[in-house]
């Protein structure tokens, strides 16, 4: 902890913020972009064809959160209660009050009454229309920024740390792990990515956790170079040979002395990582080899757009959140590089 507030007070780092804070394109697109993630991660609380409260009887129910059997309203189920079907929002209304989201369907909520067929061009009732399944565009478009978004940031995370510590281990030691570890990353680069994911997707059911299984182990070799060339140059320094006559651990060397120095090129690539993971999430939800069918994605709906160009909201729905989405974090990106750049840090 004392370390950390050294570092947060240390003249340097100051600098870096500072420079971030200039590049005023960068810091706001961290503010939108930022705020964005944020509420999206309360996106039940947005759009949700659950009623938030409800207030039946002089007693208070959040459906948002529990479920609740259509008999605790005056139902004659004991199966769950469908808040979409207008006679038990009666039953409801006639003994108390339901306060509903902002958007009253969930990203899988197929409306039934549209009163054309779908998809339907944006309204008062869908903001941005349906797709062709009746679905809100808008509610799908909230749970599939949030979506990409996790997804993206738990790959460039867990690839990161894979990435580092590979670099690490060969730029520290060299010699003869250096060589396996590049020939092993030389061939391991090679193979056809999207062939094994399409043979996965065929003997598996693709999910969240199996496509971040599978990016991963192609990611994570993205930073392996710049991190090994870090430590291959710091390695000789006669602070980290002072280190080791002292009996220091090359461990701790490592992380104490070495790494400081080499996470500053790191951190300068990690939001065009986090871009290219929405990326590759979005293209392969694109071409069916993504989520399953029914989730909520930014891929999809392109897909969508694709295949119904009757329906140009659909298409430019996508692809104004694609592309925004990618612009903000393309120019965090710019400012984070700015931020660590040694001829305005030192100059």
């Amino acid at each position: 902890m004392l370390g950390i507030k050294r570092w947060a007070r240390s003249p340097l780092t100051q600098r870096r913020l500072d420079n971030f804070k200039a590049n005023g394109r960068g810091l706001w697109s961290l503010w939108i972009i930022s705020f964005l993630f944020v509420v999206t991660l309360g996106a039940e609380f947005i759009a949700n064809d659950r009623p938030l409260l409800i207030s039946f009887k002089g007693q208070l129910y959040a459906p948002v959160v529990v479920d609740y059997p259509e008999v605790t309203f005056g139902g004659v189920f004991e199966t769950s209660a469908d808040y979409t079907d207008p006679y038990l929002a009666e039953l409801i209304k006639s003994e108390g009050w339901i306060l509903e989201p902002l958007i009253p369907y969930s990203f899988d909520t197929i409306d039934f009454n549209l009163g054309r067929p779908a998809p339907a061009p944006p309204s008062t009732r869908h903001w941005l229309g349906t797709d062709n399944q009746g679905r809100d565009v808008l509610a799908r478009l909230i749970y599939g920024f949030r979506l990409s978004m996790l997804f993206a940031l738990a790959l460039t995370i867990v690839s990161t740390v894979i990435g580092v510590t590979a670099g690490a281990v060969q730029g520290y030691f060299g010699g003869v792990t250096d060589l396996l570890f590049q020939r092993f990353i030389e061939v391991w680069g090679g193979l056809p990515q999207l062939f094994i994911i399409i043979i996965v997707s065929s003997i598996v059911i693709p999910g969240f956790w199996t496509l971040l299984l599978v990016l991963l182990l192609f990611s994570w070799t993205s930073l392996v170079a710049v991190v090994r060339a870090e430590f291959l140059r710091a390695r000789n320094f006669d602070y980290v040979r002072a280190a080791k006559a002292l009996g220091m651990k090359d461990g701790a060397i490592m992380f104490k002395h070495v790494l400081p120095n080499a996470m500053v090129a790191t951190i300068t690539f990690l939001p065009f990582i986090l871009s290219g993971a929405v990326v590759a999430l979005t293209s392969l939800d694109f071409l069916g080899l993504g989520l399953p069918p029914g989730s909520a994605s930014l891929g999809e709906l392109l897909r969508q757009g694709k295949e119904n160009l009757n329906a140009p909201w659909l298409g430019f729905t996508g692809f104004f959140a694609i592309a925004g989405m990618l612009t903000l974090l393309v120019f965090v990106g710019e400012a984070v590089r700015d931020a660590f750049d040694p001829r305005k840090n030192f100059a």
